[in-house]
């Protein structure tokens, strides 16, 4: 049994892992292993939900004026959950549909810890009941999903609930299954037969990379128009809360600002809705939402600086990717050569990884002109793995034969 880490939030994750601490008498008879993990299932939700619906709550609470009441906050935290897992609203401009992916990215964490802390309390676990903890987890988040769903149905906001079901069992059932493989060492045994580990850790390495090279981009064309996001977040109003709650949006939509800077750096640019796209081939503008986050949009039609820098993030990501592919090979992976064939294999996952999370950043605002929002993914996956595929082989290579001396 693993100690749990000094300093640790109390979250679900965390819950499961108080719980593993019980005697084994307790574990093996009070606590049968589907009952254990709906409620970790349920305890991700209802953790989250709640924590949202608080910070909510207490941001209205800086508006003495129009804030809104408790109640409604609770439902806005409760469709941005929705939101977060895929869903869909159909308002009265059209079918919201726009994640927010730091949202997106805490609840997958949050079922990836539930999925760990079952396999802590019963270790060792079988590939059986692997599986069943995997299928629990998820078939009862989507339950609860679904009800979220049906309770927060409104006539000025229709639920797509065939679009948000599906959404909340695809996230459950991979952050579940790879919090479950992770902690019982399943996906260990399978990635130990050849490179797979080294190139899946380059993956992962290349897209931090360029994702972190890509919120730079968005931070310093903020901060290129300080001035234009004061003034767009001072005419919406709200006092204290309206430039809190919309810094907090701002925060939760980060991600999906960085992934569409990504499709700029790629080569085919990124749209915020038909009449404005921003590429290094030029610049259209129109009429977009009113969110202070797009101050970091171009002023005029001019191609901005900062975006001819950022054409060098996917070859910086592939050199990345490469170097920690060179670095994890082991001496049965083979030589420089076989470093730089995996080097591409690498490239070509990570354009894959980049088109995938261009798609889940992007979405819809309403109908017609704001009918498309992002980057988009099959262009910027295959420019993104053309780029890096060759940076990531020859780093590879290179890296694999300094090592070898």
């Amino acid at each position: 049994m693993r100690p749990r880490p000094a300093g640790r939030s109390c979250d679900s994750g965390g819950v499961v892992s108080l719980l593993a601490r019980l005697p084994g008498r307790t574990r093996a008879g009070a606590l049968p292993l589907v009952g254990l993990a709906g409620a970790a299932s349920v305890a991700v939700s209802a953790v989250g939900l709640a924590g949202l619906a608080l910070a909510l709550v207490v941001v209205q609470t800086l508006d003495p004026v129009g804030g809104r009441s408790v109640g409604d906050s609770v439902v806005l935290a409760g469709r941005l959950w929705l939101l977060a897992q895929g869903g869909e609203l159909r308002i009265a401009s059209g079918p919201l549909v726009l994640a927010p992916l730091l949202l997106t990215l805490g609840l997958c964490w949050g079922l990836a810890q539930a999925g760990r802390g079952i396999v802590r309390l019963r270790t060792p676990v079988a590939r059986a009941d692997a599986i069943r903890i995997s299928g629990v987890v998820a078939g009862v988040h989507v339950l609860v999903t679904v009800l979220l769903a049906l309770l927060l149905d409104a006539p000025e906001a229709r639920v797509g609930l065939l679009r948000t079901t599906v959404g909340a069992a695809v996230l459950a059932t991979v952050a579940g299954c790879w919090g479950v493989g992770r902690e019982s060492g399943l996906f260990d045994d399978a990635l130990d037969r050849g490179p797979a580990r080294a190139v899946l850790r380059g993956v992962l390495a290349g897209l931090l990379t360029a994702l972190g090279l890509c919120t730079a981009v968005v931070a310093v064309a903020v901060v290129a128009d300080a001035r234009g996001y004061a003034a767009l977040s001072g005419s919406l109003g709200g006092a204290g809360a309206g430039a809190v709650g919309l810094a907090g949006l701002a925060l939760l939509l980060l991600p999906n600002a960085a992934a569409a800077v990504l499709g700029l750096a790629a080569g085919p640019g990124f749209h915020v809705g038909s009449g404005t796209l921003v590429s290094v081939h030029g610049v259209t503008l129109d009429a977009v939402p009113a969110l202070p986050l797009l101050a970091a949009l171009p002023d005029t039609q001019a191609v901005p600086l900062i975006a001819f820098v950022s054409q060098v993030i996917p070859v910086l990501a592939g050199l990345v990717a490469g170097m920690t592919v060179g670095r994890w090979f082991g001496d049965a992976d083979g030589g420089s050569l076989t470093a730089g064939l995996a080097g591409i294999g690498t490239g070509v996952l990570l354009g894959v990884a980049g088109g995938v999370l261009v798609w889940l950043a992007g979405g819809s605002l309403g109908d017609g002109a704001m009918a498309q929002v992002g980057a988009p993914p099959l262009a910027t996956g295959v420019a993104i793995a053309l780029q890096s595929g060759i940076a990531a082989a020859v780093a590879a290579a290179v890296s694999r034969w300094r090592a070898l001396g």
